[in-house]
This record gives structure tokens, sequence and C-alpha cells, in this order.
């Protein structure tokens, strides 16, 4: 399974940022898909998740409100859409699979991840 993160880039406080993954090799082998991001000096945390088929998206808690993650099952690709984004929410941002049909928010529950995608969101 390979994924690929794009999408990340510069925005100021308050603006919007779409990153997708796309999912190529054997991806029928995993069911969950997530984002996750780490900043500078800090632990890689949960963003969100969602199957391959959309089903049961979750969030964490920071994010809540103001990021929506999708899928496009026929592309096998996942799309997180990230509004009202804050200084905070500054971080390389990488997205994970997995062979759970359980949502999780445990990264070493993800067995293949993507290269990350730099997010910069100036105050």
């Amino acid at each position: 399974v390979q994924l690929q993160a794009s999408g990340g880039g510069l925005v100021q406080a308050g603006g919007s940022l779409r990153l997708s993954c796309a999912g190529s090799g054997r991806t029928f082998s995993t069911h969950r898909v997530a984002w996750f991001r780490q900043a500078p000096g800090k632990e890689r945390e949960f963003v969100a998740g969602i199957s391959w088929g959309g089903n049961s998206p979750h969030y964490g808690d920071s994010v809540k409100g103001r990021f929506t993650i999708s899928s496009d099952n026929g592309k096998d690709t996942v799309t997180l859409q990230m509004n009202s984004l804050k200084a905070e929410d500054t971080a390389v941002y990488y997205c994970a699979a997995s062979s759970l049909t359980m949502a999780t928010q445990l990264r070493e529950r993800y067995r293949y991840w993507g290269q990350g995608t730099l997010v910069t969101v100036s105050s």
C-alpha cells in the first residue's frame, strides 16, 4: 500500500486549505484512512479518520467543527478540508492507513504511512 499526501502550503489564519491522500497498491487490504499531524517538538497527533467507503468519520478534539474528512472510494482518495485555520494548526500532516475495521486514533494501529505535507498557518 502506498499513500501520497498533497495539498499543503502557506495560508493566513482564518483561511482554508484542502489536503488529499491518494492510495495505490493493495488498498483493498486496508479499511480505514486517517490524517495525523506533527508540529515541531510535539508528538504526532490524530486529526481525523474515515473508512475508504466514507463511513464513520471521526475527529480529534482540536479540529472538530473546523475540519471535514471525506472519501472518494472509487478513486482511493481521502480529502481533508481544513477551514478556520489557526496558527496552532501548523504542522506536517501525514496520511495513514489501517487494516482494522474499527475507528481508532492510535497511531500504532496504522501500518501504512505516506510522506508528510507541510501546512503553515501565519497569524
